[in-house]
């Protein structure tokens, strides 16, 4: 019999068990290391970023106007003299913060739905396939503006137009692996043991379905940055002069026919990046994350 004593001693042992996993796989991978690395770079920059950057985001010099890449301005600066990598840098908490709000919201609201709906079938399903069709009879960044031009363009309206369109994929692809697995063994067991409909969903189904999850979360979280940015370039988005990667690419486009390039391309560069990272980054979450890699 396990004692108390014993429980801190197991949790630990996992713990152990799920890094060296990790490094295992970190390890074997050169890419998904290069995707790690990436990650934590953004990460690192939301969180110290503001508060480690040379010069205010917000604060402009007129007579610093237009300047070049220098060694005082790393990537030049813009039309009102902010410092550009000032303004990349502070811009990245927002960016994350959006991308990973989103995420989670439409992972609970759709990938739980989904897994409802494959695995209780019937009326659930039902409802769950009609708001998912009904979703994507829209092309989906027009609903995307839609949604934030009726509710406003504020921060919080744009997390949730971003979960919206970014739902009926959660809700697919969790009602298809829900379906398939409602009838295996381990669900059998698992309700002979006298387990509840709804604990063998949350506690055997889910944690099954999860490395797939982790793909779909992993690319979501490009394309959300995306879905960002897209609104700000198009006036829809977060307000200027608030420091963010699509409104800094908007300001920037109109002066490139004149020769002042900078001011789009660095923003226009971290972004590209940021999209590469999360779409390199879901192999290696799934890896990770999936039981049948542990053996």
């Amino acid at each position: 019999m396990t004692g108390p004593a014993q429980a801190p001693e197991a949790s630990a042992s996992g713990l152990r068990a799920a890094l060296a996993h990790t490094r295992h796989v970190l390890r074997g991978n050169p890419v998904t290391a290069f995707s790690f690395a990436l990650f934590l770079m953004f990460a690192l920059c939301a969180v110290f970023g503001p508060a480690l950057v040379p010069y205010d985001p917000l604060a402009s010099d007129t007579a610093a106007s237009l300047q070049a890449p220098s060694m005082k301005h790393w990537f030049g600066t813009d039309q009102t003299g902010r410092d550009i990598f000032s303004r990349v840098i502070t811009a990245a908490r927002l960016d994350m913060a959006i991308a990973i709000s989103s995420v989670a919201l439409v992972f609970l609201a759709g990938g739980l739905s989904g897994v409802a709906a494959g695995y209780y079938l019937g009326w659930t399903d039902r409802i769950v396939g009609r708001i998912s069709d009904t979703i994507m009879a829209f092309p989906l960044f027009v609903l995307a503006m839609g949604i934030v031009a009726a509710l406003g363009n504020t921060v919080f309206n744009i997390v949730v137009a971003t979960a919206i369109i970014n739902f009926p994929l959660y809700a697919r692809l969790a009602r298809s692996e829900s379906n398939i697995r409602r009838g295996a063994g381990f669900v059998h067991a698992a309700r002979l043991s006298g387990n509840s409909e709804a604990r063998i969903v949350l506690f055997h189904i889910l944690p099954n379905i999860l490395p797939l999850m982790m793909v779909q979360i992993s690319l979501t979280m490009g394309y959300a940055i995306l879905n960002a940015a897209g609104l700000s370039f198009i006036g829809l988005g977060v307000r200027p002069p608030t420091p963010e990667w699509g409104i800094m690419v908007a300001e920037g486009a109109a002066f490139i026919v004149s020769g002042e390039w900078w001011i789009a391309l660095f923003p226009g560069l971290t972004l590209m990046l940021a999209v590469f990272c999360f779409n390199l980054l879901g192999d290696g979450l799934r890896d990770i994350v999936d039981p049948l890699r542990r053996t």
